[in-house]
């Protein structure tokens, strides 16, 4: 999880909400990401998203079985059914998203059982989110009170 906060901190020093993920296969990352929706112009360019066709590449093969994805919030509803699709064996997240949140789409899963643990250094993972949207806010705010466009 160290490491996909470290995505995370990346992701966020370059505009985009940080959010970051690895891929690990036997111990051993074997892809990694941060969001790049802003960068891309991709409203899929999420980290966990992004990471998944990264191992994908990294493993040659599409079926993740054996790994596991560490997030640093829980899974969108895309990225919870991409993680199904991939056949990922585990998910990790650190903070829950209780706007996005789609774990619950492992639930019933009738083809592929995905493990799911969530708030591991969830404290940690939430702090940074709420520190970038706060400082996003003063910086909004600050542009406004200056008479510039919000």
């Amino acid at each position: 999880m160290r490491e996909a906060i470290l995505e995370a901190k990346s992701a966020g020093e370059r505009g985009e909400v940080p959010i970051g993920a690895v891929v690990v296969l036997d111990g051993h990352i074997v892809a990694r990401a941060g969001n790049r929706v802003e960068e891309l112009g991709d409203a899929s360019a999420h980290a966990e998203l992004l990471a998944l066709r990264a191992a994908a590449k990294a493993v040659g093969d599409w079926r993740l079985i054996d790994c596991e994805l560490y997030t640093t919030i829980e899974p969108c509803f895309m990225c919870a059914g991409a993680a199904i699709l991939s056949r990922v064996k585990k998910i990790f997240y650190g903070a829950p998203d209780l706007r996005h949140g789609g774990s619950q789409i492992f639930a019933n899963h009738p083809i592929h059982v995905v493990e799911i643990e969530g708030d591991l250094l969830a404290d940690e993972c939430a702090s940074i989110i709420k520190s970038f949207f706060r400082n996003r806010r003063l910086e909004r705010d600050g542009r406004a009170a200056k008479g510039a466009p919000a």
